[in-house]
This record gives C-alpha cells, sequence and structure tokens, in this order.
C-alpha cells in the first residue's frame, strides 16, 4: 500500500504552447527553499527545432517560484545548450542551496540520438536566478541525476550521483571534494571511476533492476534521507514498473544504509501519470519536508511535474521495520572461476560445471559434471585443502554413463550423467544424480561408494537406480545426511515447480519402484522464482534447522537465482525462514554468458569451521565458490 497520497492541484506544472520552449512537456522538478520562497527548477521539452540537420525536441531547464510550496509562477528559461557537451539538450536538474549559491546539476547531451558516452553530468551555478555564475561539463563518463548534500560532510562538499546508467546495472555513488572548482575537475573524476567499487551504495534488489538518484538528500536526525527512483524489470522485455522508494543514510558515512523501504512509497496511478509522453512513469526529482510532511515532486509520464506528500513519521516507522532486512549476499570467490574446461581432454573439453561438494579427511573435494564436445556428462573429481585452490584433479572421469536411461540415444544431444548432490551417511557417499538419456524425461538415478573406496580413488560405484517415477520429469535430488522420525528424507522435484519431499524406510527401494512425494516447498510470488524452484546443494544442519540453498529461475527474465532457507529438524515441512531476495545471482561476465546464459547454479557446499563454502556453476560453463559465515546467515534469517 503507497504511503504517498497525491496532491488534489495536481500537476503543479503543465506545458505551455504559448512557449516554445516548453511547448510539450514539463517534468522532473525539483525545489529549494530560500527564506520564505520556493524556487523550482524543471526539464522542459520544446516544439521540434533542426540541429545539425536532426529535429528533434530540445530539453532545457527552467525555473518558476513562489510563495507557497505547492504553487508556481513566472514560468521562464534557466539553462540552455550553448557548449557542444550540452548541444542536445539539458535534462533532469538537481537543486541544491549551500550558503547563498544554488548548485544545479543537470544531464547534457552532446549527441543525438544520445548513446552511452553523449549522456554526462553538467553543473549550472546562480546566485540570483538570472544569471548563471559559471557552467562546467562534471563527470567525462556516462552518468545522471548528480547533487550535492546540503552541507558538508566531515568537512568537505559531497555529493551523490548515479553513474552507468546506460550501461546496467547503474551504480549509486558518493564523491567528496576539496573545494567546489574540484567538481568540475575532470582528472579528479577519472581517478574517482577508476575506483567506482569504493565508493558505491547498494540499493539494489535484483541484477534486472535498476535505481537511479531522485532528489538531492535531506538531513534529518535519523540520518540523509534520500528519495530514488527504484524501476523494476529495467533490462528485460517484460513490462517495467517505476516505483519511488526511500533510504536513510548514516550522516557521517553516506554509503553506510541506516534505513530502507522495502516497497515503493509511490507507484502510477493517476491518470496524469498513466497518460502522456511516456506512459506509467513516476520519477522522483525533488523533495523537503516541512512540519512533519514530506512533500516529494516527481516528473509523471514524462509530460508534467506533480506533487505528492507522506507523513515523515510513517515513512521513518516503515524504513525502521527495515532496518534489519538487508539484502544479504554470499560472498563470491575474487579468483572466479575456480576451474575452467581442459580442451586437451575431450571428455571435459566444453564445459565443467555444477558440482557436488564433501569434506573429508580435511580436504574438500568436488565431483563436477563435465561436458565434452559431442554433449555427453560425465562426472570428474578434484579436491582442495583450502576450499579454494584444487591442485590435485583426475585426469579421468570418476563415474560415466553405464546402463540405457544415461546413454546417448540422439547423436550431439545432451545426454549422461548430471548434476551431482552427495551426502555422507555412516561409512559411504550416496550420490543423486540426473540421468539422461537425450530423447526420453530427465530421471534421478541413485548410487552410493564407501568413503574409504572414494578417498582410495576405487570407483567402486554400487549400480544406479532409478527412483523417480516413469513419465515423470524429475531432477534437483539428494538425500538428507540422517533420518528423520526414523525415516530416510529425499529432496527432488517431480511434477510441480517446487521442491518435493519424501520419506522412505529404506535405501533400496524394496517397498516401491520410485520415490513418492509427500510434501512440497512451493515457491512465492516473488517474480524472481516465480517460474520454478529447485534444490540446491544438499541441506547443511545447523541448531536452529536445517539450511537450505535452492536455486529459482525468474518468471520476468529467466534467470537462474539462489535463495536461502531454514527448515524444521524434526520437521523438514515446516519454512522456519526463508530469503525475500537472492542471495546469489549472475553478475560476472562466466555467470552471465555462457552454454546457458545468466545462470549461477549450486549443488555442492561444505561446512568448515564457521565458514559454508559453496561451490556452483556459472552459465553452464565453468565452478565457482563464494562463501558466506553460519552465524550470519542465521541471524539474516531470523530476522526475515
Amino acid at each position: 500500500m503507497s504511503l504517498s497520497r497525491s496532491f488534489v492541484g495536481n500537476p503543479i506544472i503543465s506545458p505551455n504552447p504559448s512557449h516554445d520552449w516548453e511547448a510539450l512537456a514539463t517534468f522532473n522538478p525539483c525545489v529549494v527553499k530560500e527564506k520564505n520562497k520556493y524556487h523550482i527548477v524543471y526539464r522542459a521539452l520544446s516544439n521540434k527545432k533542426t540541429i545539425d540537420d536532426k529535429e528533434l525536441s530540445v530539453s532545457t531547464i527552467g525555473y518558476a517560484k513562489g510563495s507557497d510550496k505547492t504553487v508556481f509562477s513566472g514560468n521562464r528559461l534557466l539553462v540552455e545548450p550553448e557548449y557542444e557537451w550540452e548541444k542536445f539538450g539539458c535534462e533532469d536538474p538537481r537543486i541544491t542551496r549551500i550558503n547563498d549559491r544554488f548548485y544545479i546539476f543537470y544531464t547534457a547531451l552532446s549527441s543525438f540520438p544520445p548513446s552511452g558516452n553523449d549522456i554526462k553530468i553538467a553543473l549550472a551555478i546562480t546566485d540570483d536566478f538570472k544569471t548563471i555564475k559559471k557552467k562546467c561539463l562534471v563527470t567525462p563518463f556516462n552518468a545522471k541525476a548528480m547533487a550535492l548534500f546540503p552541507k558538508k560532510i566531515n568537512g568537505k562538499l559531497a555529493a551523490v550521483l548515479t553513474a552507468n546508467t546506460e550501461s546496467p546495472p547503474a551504480k549509486i555513488a558518493i564523491s567528496y571534494f576539496e573545494n567546489e572548482n574540484q567538481i568540475c575537475d575532470l582528472q579528479y573524476w577519472m581517478k574517482w571511476y577508476r575506483n567506482i567499487d569504493q565508493h558505491i551504495v547498494n540499493l539494489s534488489r535484483l541484477n534486472s533492476d535498476q535505481v537511479e538518484i531522485g532528489s538531492p538528500p535531506i538531513e534529518t536526525k535519523e540520518g540523509w534521507l534520500l528519495i530514488y527512483a527504484h524501476i523494476q524489470n529495467y533490462s528485460t522485455h517484460h513490462e517495467t514498473i517505476f516505483g519511488i522508494e526511500a533510504v536513510l543514510l548514516d550522516k557521517d558515512n553516506p554509503q553506510k544504509i541506516v534505513a530502507r523501504t522495502d516497497e515503493p512509497i509511490l507507484v502510477p496511478h493517476e491518470s496524469y501519470e498513466l497518460e502522456g509522453m511516456v506512459p506509467n512513469v513516476i520519477f522522483p526529482s525533488g523533495s523537503l519536508i516541512e512540519n512533519n510532511m514530506l512533500y516529494l515532486y516527481y516528473g509523471a509520464a514524462d509530460t508534467v511535474s506533480a506533487l505528492a506528500m507522506c507523513e515523515v513519521d510513517k515513512l521513518f516507522k516503515v524504513m525502521k521495520l527495515n532496518r534489519f532486512k538487508k539484502r544479504f549476499h554470499l560472498q563470491k570467490y575474487h579468483h572466479n572461476p575456480i576451474l575452467t574446461p581442459r580442451e586437451k581432454y575431450k571428455w571435459e573439453s566444453k564445459a565443467v560445471f555444477n558440482p557436488a561438494a564433501v569434506f573429508l579427511n580435511n580436504r574438500v573435494h568436488l565431483i563436477y559434471r563435465a561436458l565434452s564436445a559431442n554433449n555427453t556428462s560425465v562426472l570428474g573429481c578434484a579436491s582442495s585443502t583450502d576450499g579454494l585452490h584444487f591442485k590435485e584433479r583426475l585426469n579421468q572421469p570418476i563415474y560415466v554413463p553405464k546402463l540405457s536411461f544415461e546413454k546417448k540415444k540422439k547423436p550431439n544431444a545432451n545426454s549422461g550423467c548430471e548434476d551431482p548432490r552427495i551426502t555422507i551417511l555412516n561409512n559411504r557417499l550416496y550420490m543423486c544424480y540426473t540421468a539422461y538419456d537425450g530423447i526420453g524425461l530427465p530421471k534421478v538415478a541413485f548410487t552410493s561408494i564407501l568413503i574409504d573406496d572414494f578417498l582410495q580413488r576405487r570407483w567402486n560405484w554400487r549400480p544406479p537406480l532409478i527412483i523417480s517415477e516413469a513419465n515423470v520429469d524429475d531432477k534437483n535430488a539428494c538425500l538428507l545426511s540422517e533420518k528423520v522420525n526414523n525415516k530416510y528424507v529425499f529432496f527432488h522435484r517431480a511434477r510441480g515447480k517446487g521442491i518435493s519431499i519424501c520419506f522412505e524406510d529404506d535405501l533400496d527401494f524394496s517397498s516401491h519402484q520410485w520415490l513418492t512425494t509427500e510434501i512440497c516447498i512451493p515457491q512465492t510470488s516473488s517474480p524472481w522464482e516465480g517460474k520454478k524452484i529447485g534444490l540446491g546443494p544438499p541441506p547443511i544442519k545447523t541448531k536452529q534447522g536445517w539450511l537450505v540453498l535452492y536455486h529459482a529461475v525468474s518468471q520476468i527474465d529467466n534467470q537462474y537465482r539462489v535463495g536461502v532457507m531454514l527448515l524444521g529438524l524434526n520437521d523438514v515441512s515446516k519454512i522456519i525462514a526463508r530469503s525475500k531476495y537472492p542471495v546469489l545471482e549472475p553478475e560476472k561476465p562466466f555467470e552471465k554468458i555462457g552454454i546457458v546464459d545468466n545462470v549461477v547454479f549450486p549443488c555442492g557446499a561444505v561446512l568448515i569451521d564457521d565458514t559454508v563454502y559453496v561451490y556452483y556453476g556459472g552459465a553452464d560453463k565453468v565452478i565457482c565458490v563464494a562463501t558466506m559465515k553460519l552465524q550470519k546467515i542465521l541471524s539474516y534469517l531470523e530476522l526475515n
């Protein structure tokens, strides 16, 4: 439910056909107060003009004033293109007052139609809104939406901006300046940009969304209040959803998030937001607080300027509820991938991915899926003393297709032994894997090997059994590492889109031929797991419950991401806690581009001391590792 209500007098600024420079649109406004006066700057869009033989509507920055925060008059042109770097438009101003000087940052376009490097930040400074005292290009790289903090932080001028807007994901970041002149120092910005990751404020929830700075920060007793745009499905072909959100940043370190909203405080719903030059768009660009009321200025449908109000106390109360619901991310190893295909060995020349993992004799052993040039999957083995560097890697597969249900029946089709999960129980390693012959449905196969045989590299696997029901697509299976209520517990995925759980009396399936599904953990309504979910590594037992990592496929962008949940120790059907957002998602090139793009797929995890090592396939091509502290993930789940 929206926390904000629309101003009944909306829109507060509309296009004026009698003014050529603002005839088509007047939107994305920003307001600053000076004593008893209110100054508003906004983006104005002109009738068609011809520039360098190109016909286009040109954006400029308009100005108006008022004695009230809701009514403005005397519209006139304030900033217009003068230099090559802004030749094709001046867009989306943000204004901050420091002492008696007004700093107006805006987006400058140097070409048409603009692309990445043609879209940069510029600055105009005025003392009286009549004369522009100074104008300069600020960033030498692609960026938008910059705003100064209204007071110095730790003795320095500070600003927040959005970089890389045209090559998502965009990055919101903080910059500091010794003096005003440094704001326009291109050498300063080149150095800053090389180290941009050191300056980021991470407001993203999904890697397919976009975040952009809204209004200049407002100082409050709780911290710096920053209003920003959160745009869902920005990088997909599905419907893009524009929303406005809020975050509180630490007063002395604005890179630190104190609290934030977890849902939009305003979404498009009024006719002037739903219809216009760009329908269904609301974009925040200005705000101020007076008498416990947040006045939120925004562009509606890229056509008019509008206003919404929100009670500050209610907003902060909602934000504080999310204080501890910060995003939790597994820490990806900085030298990923840890294993890649080896062309000299035909059986793993095309890809290595989706590894099982076990910790034995103070070593981590990976049993990984390897793919040959003719798309046959076998299982290879590598081991490590630290879980990161796998110096032992066998030159021959340790498990290959043996029976008809996993031997190739169609030339060059995918087939073989896929995606193993391994569980240690008593003195054996029990392995579930997906068996596929290239023409039928995937099936769950089940085998085991003595621990001693495994360590001695004697590959005496028991003959595999098919334990999934005939004529049913089934995969993502594992055996739990101990009995629950005197029953063996299997996880798998059959028929539905969720994680199936079944209970067995024995492991030779003497009473019946295949797994039965007694319980199903469904996917949630969150778009990132709306298409289907499946088990990741075998669950890890903790004092609080069974820790489960699972993969999820988005109904929006088809990306594979990873979530986490906690199940009851004695009732594995009971979900004690579940992450609202993914803890691992495709971000790096080797996770985004491969045999199957945009995939992170874990099949193995080991707990060493208080650290969980999670091993996953990247884009069905390489093997990577990420870690998390056990107590941190459990504490995170307690708060969700």
